[in-house]
């Protein structure tokens, strides 16, 4: 510790899901010791990362894609226990088993550039100046709401899907779904058997995928997600250019109706929503399941957005600013692509401290390390 009370470390791993426990774990490999060269903070309660808010009816065999860990593999889980429980358990056997030592709860409040080429990191825990920072922050802290006319006159509950506890909730509700992604199917699907009525709107007509997905399609999805990153462009997400998983239960839900779709409204009344050309549909709820925005706040005095509003990136380095890295966001944000983000942040972390240039990482290139 300096001086001024701040804590000098090499590296600041900001996220302990799978994005951030992936860079720990190859910081650690690389020779870096936890709570000495590099801390790792985490804001949420307990090990899990996002899955530990995940609603209690999503159970691991309703849980698409999740890959594991590296250096560990989760095996012999009951497909029949909640998500949550599943996963969580999962990432803290993974923090204790290679000592990472996660810091939590710690909030980190800004980061901003500080002395002697270091970046300051304020925290509820006090400040620390790495040399390079590994954010890992993901997006369920900024679920994002749409806004339409009459939200403020609608006399029903509203709601976002980081807020769904399960279908209870609804029980004979008249229920508008907005969202066309996992997320708003899963929870239509479990809403409509107990609910008086369900509406499912999307802005887009909804793609469902046929057939397995592989490494060729992964490494397309991928690269149309690091365009826009190239492109100072904000992110869409890796599972929105997939498409929907083509299940037994979305086939026989559209088959029964209840994944009709609808597209969005104009605006809201206190009784429910309307249509342009006059269609109406009377709710009680909304519940909104239009996704989440990465959560980047404590990076803004670093200026590192571009005009577009997105962060231009080289793999997974800013390139306004060398020492940070984003992992968990744009093409990485897959569990998948978590994990090779990690490696690639820390390998270019080693470079930058050993005073090398950095590699330039062409479209291909980067597909390819994401997406292989």
């Amino acid at each position: 510790m300096n001086h001024f009370g701040v804590r000098d470390v090499e590296v600041v791993v900001i996220g302990a899901g799978q994005a951030g426990l992936a860079a720990a774990f190859h910081l650690r490999r690389a020779g870096w010791v936890p709570d000495r060269d590099f801390v790792v903070l985490d804001h949420s309660p307990r090990p899990g990362g996002a899955w530990q808010f995940r609603w209690p009816t999503l159970t691991y065999d309703k849980v698409h894609g999740m890959h594991a860990l590296p250096g560990m593999e989760l095996t012999g889980a009951d497909p029949q226990r909640p998500s949550s429980e599943v996963i969580g358990g999962y990432f803290g056997r993974y923090e204790q088993t290679f000592g990472l030592r996660v810091h939590r709860p710690v909030s980190v409040t800004a980061v901003r550039a500080g002395a002697d080429d270091r970046l300051l990191v304020e925290t509820s825990e006090g400040a620390y100046a790495p040399r390079a920072l590994i954010n890992a922050t993901g997006t369920w802290d900024r679920p994002f709401w749409p806004r339409f006319p009459g939200q403020d006159v609608f006399a029903g509950r509203q709601l976002h899907s980081a807020q769904y506890k399960g279908p209870e909730d609804f029980r004979g509700a008249r229920v508008v779904v907005v969202g066309g992604g996992t997320s708003a199917v899963q929870q239509l699907l479990e809403i409509a058997p107990v609910a008086a009525a369900t509406t499912w709107v999307t802005r887009r007509p909804p793609v469902f995928r046929e057939g397995p997905f592989g490494e060729e399609q992964g490494r397309a999805a991928v690269a149309l997600v690091e365009q826009r990153v190239r492109q100072g462009l904000p992110p869409r997400s890796v599972v929105s250019v997939t498409g929907l998983p083509m299940t037994e239960a979305i086939r026989q839900a559209r088959a029964s109706g209840v994944l009709e779709r609808l597209p969005l409204f104009a605006r809201l009344t206190p009784g429910g929503v309307v249509w342009a050309d006059g269609r109406t549909v009377e709710a009680d709820v909304l519940l909104y399941a239009t996704g989440f925005r990465a959560a980047l706040d404590h990076l803004a005095p670093l200026r590192l957005r571009e005009p577009g509003g997105g962060i231009r990136m080289d793999g997974t380095r800013t390139l306004r600013d060398p020492r940070v890295h984003l992992v968990g966001y744009g093409p990485s944000a897959s569990t998948i692509g978590a994990n090779r983000a990690g490696r690639a942040a820390v390998r270019d972390i080693r470079r930058l401290l050993d005073g090398e240039a950095q590699p330039a990482h062409g479209e291909a290139e980067l597909a390819g390390r994401l997406a292989s």
